[in-house]
């Protein structure tokens, strides 16, 4: 599925450069035009917040006061000179702007997204409230679009393909992991949010979406088309592979992630599995809840993760050891795992129960929070940092893994998937480990 908030680092790609310049004029525009009223979106969306029933969780971080005791303040960039100049600029827009389909409605989510930009956050955004829903039903792991995991380059600020689910529309057109969305249609995706980016891929079923991409090692543009259809993301992938060895691969932490991974581990372990094998490349991540449930079933009594807020207010998350995991494991790990992905690695090779094998991790140690308003909207903002076991935060570093194993992308893509490298490498070394 597209996912909302992944951004993975990809690497050299021949021919970036010439990407990052080719902003479109009507992209540039459309950003100029929000930017142009951004200090009247910040009265706006606060008497959003008040109408909402949601300023009082602004206003009791920095008064303690109730939102109703809110007022404008000429020390304040929310005061009468800004709700004068969104006047102003809302007349001259309505005055001067020329092209067909802009509506209130659009101006308003325009103001709210601007604002949530300001904070130059890249995971920090608002969803209206047919996004928001969107979102919900992607995390239920149901939806319709193309089949793919959708991240950000931050490199190239292009949405980049992190994953592509096995069967689905995205396998069929021929996408894979790493490929940039430079098109999507006839639209550029130059500085498009990665939710942006999702709406555009999403769609009713049956309806094609084509896009422009940019392959490493590929000189030109290369343009695929895909069907969209109802799509059941799996989270939880597994098998018994040959020498008592069981697989497991968590493609994501959605809500239904646990489970499905309690099912696997027990359906290995009546398979007589003596080491296991858990893959999280390509994990984007997901729910925090989803992977300290996870990590209570291979983890000894102790802390999984913690996090700590602006105001240093620390909260832990921890594991009884009650289901501790007594058999060999390696983990295999990419740039494109991420977050939630993260989380579960760094602690298992902070306990040291498991061999991590890979690439370095993408290095998000930040956690956000989504705050729903009262008619149907919401933010997801940046709340706190998180931190390994033993205090480690990867934020921007990333994990690295205790055996260095480059994918050799072209062998796998050549064999159709049959010989894969880093899988190979999982099972030398935990063979290894199970004698």
């Amino acid at each position: 599925m597209e996912d909302e908030n992944r951004y993975f680092d990809l690497g050299s790609l021949g021919g970036m450069q010439n990407a990052q310049e080719a902003a479109p004029k009507d992209n540039e525009k459309r950003k100029m035009l929000w930017r142009g009223i951004f200090l009247g979106l910040l009265i706006a969306i606060i008497i959003e917040l008040i109408t909402f029933g949601a300023a009082k969780i602004a206003g009791s971080r920095k008064t303690g006061k109730n939102a109703s005791a809110l007022e404008l303040s000429e020390d304040s960039a929310i005061n009468t000179q800004t709700v004068r100049k969104l006047q102003v600029l809302e007349s001259t827009i309505d005055q001067y702007f020329y092209l067909e389909g802009l509506t209130d409605e659009k101006l308003q989510d325009g103001l709210y997204k601007g604002l949530l930009e300001a904070l130059e956050d890249p995971y920090s955004e608002y969803y209206t409230a047919a996004e928001l829903e969107d979102l919900m039903s992607q995390m239920s792991g149901i939806y319709y679009g193309i089949g793919a995991y959708v991240s950000m380059d931050k490199k190239s600020s292009l949405p980049k393909i992190s994953g592509v689910i096995a069967g689905t529309p995205a396998e069929a057109a021929g996408l894979r992991a790493n490929d940039l969305l430079y098109k999507i249609g006839d639209i550029s995706t130059y500085g498009m949010s990665l939710t942006e980016a999702v709406s555009y891929i999403r769609g009713e079923e049956g309806t094609e979406v084509t896009m422009t991409i940019i392959r490493e090692g590929v000189s030109d543009y290369l343009e695929v088309t895909a069907t969209r259809q109802k799509v059941i993301s799996p989270t939880v992938k597994y098998q018994m592979l040959d020498d008592e060895m069981g697989y497991i691969q968590i493609v994501e932490f959605d809500d239904i992630t646990a489970d499905q991974f309690a099912d696997a581990l027990a359906t290995l372990r009546g398979s007589q599995m003596k080491g296991l094998i858990l893959d999280l490349r390509a994990n984007p991540g997901g729910g925090l809840a989803s992977v300290v449930d996870i990590s209570e079933m291979l983890l000894p009594d102790g802390l999984v993760v913690y996090t700590e807020d602006k105001d240093g207010n620390r909260v832990e998350y921890k594991s009884d050891g009650k289901r501790e995991i007594d058999i060999p494991m390696v983990v295999l790990v990419d740039m494109n795992s991420a977050s939630a992905a993260e989380i579960l690695a760094g602690a298992i090779q902070d306990y040291g129960k498991g061999t991590l094998i890979g690439t370095t991790t993408f290095g998000k140690g930040i956690v956000q929070q989504i705050i729903p308003f009262m008619d149907g909207s919401a933010v997801k903002v940046t709340v706190s940092s998180y931190f390994t076991p033993k205090g480690r935060n990867i934020h921007g570093i990333g994990i690295e893994p205790d055996i260095v194993c480059e994918f050799e992308g072209e062998t796998y893509y050549n064999t159709d998937g049959e010989y894969d490298n880093q899988l190979e490498k999982a099972k030398e070394v935990l063979s290894g480990m199970m004698k």
